[in-house]
């Protein structure tokens, strides 16, 4: 049975469950959650696909999962892949999925989308400085850990990169430049180089072009 996941292009959440998938070997499909139209907040979605009203969320059969590091988890779960070589890996994997949704991914999440999904009169300056400030804290750390390394955990790709690069692949400004993180840089070269490695425009229906 073909594994759904409810996702769309510009969710750097949701590419943070597909992107694990579409390297995993399992049999999966995307379906197009229509978010910049309203379809998460409304009662049917929430209803029929996750109370929470977010996206992704993935079906496999009789399992629906909510929260990109749970879809993670069910990936290695099914499949024996990503989720660290040893306990003590599977620990610091968690530990940085962990870290990302709450220092990383959170901030630059919300600062691109404020930076670029909101009309230029309604972004609020004061708050996208705060944000980016956060960010940079962020990138300095991960950039830091990167030194001497080519994955964060272990000697392969794990949930901790896949869930750490989740917002680092958009062109869209939010306060990331990769040329100004040299570790950051060859690490998500690397990422770009596993063999099934897509763009989130490319691995998930969707984008700002489509709008335009």
């Amino acid at each position: 049975m073909t594994i759904k996941l409810y996702c769309f292009g510009e969710s750097g959440n949701a590419y943070k469950a597909a992107l694990p998938l579409a390297l995993s070997g399992l049999d999966w499909a995307p379906v197009k959650v229509d978010f910049f139209n309203g379809e998460t907040r409304s009662p049917e979605y929430r209803a029929r696909v996750n109370a929470m009203g977010e996206a992704p969320v993935l079906v496999d059969g009789d399992v629906r999962l909510t929260q990109s590091g749970v879809i993670q988890m069910y990936i290695t779960e099914r499949t024996g892949r990503f989720g660290g070589a040893t306990l003590e890996e599977a620990r610091e994997v968690m530990r940085w999925v962990f870290w990302d949704n709450h220092k990383l991914s959170s901030q630059a999440g919300m600062t691109r989308f404020l930076m670029n999904f909101l009309p230029q009169d309604k972004r609020p300056a004061e708050v996208i400085a705060f944000t980016q400030g956060r960010l940079k804290a962020a990138y300095q750390v991960l950039d830091a850990h990167l030194a001497g390394r080519d994955w964060i955990v272990g000697d392969g790709p794990t949930h901790a990169d896949f869930s750490c690069c989740g917002y680092l692949f958009y062109p869209e400004p939010f306060g990331f430049a990769r040329g100004d993180w040299p570790e950051i840089d060859r690490w998500l070269s690397n990422i770009e180089a596993l063999d099934g490695w897509k763009h989130p425009y490319d691995l998930m229906p969707g984008s700002p072009a489509d709008r335009a």
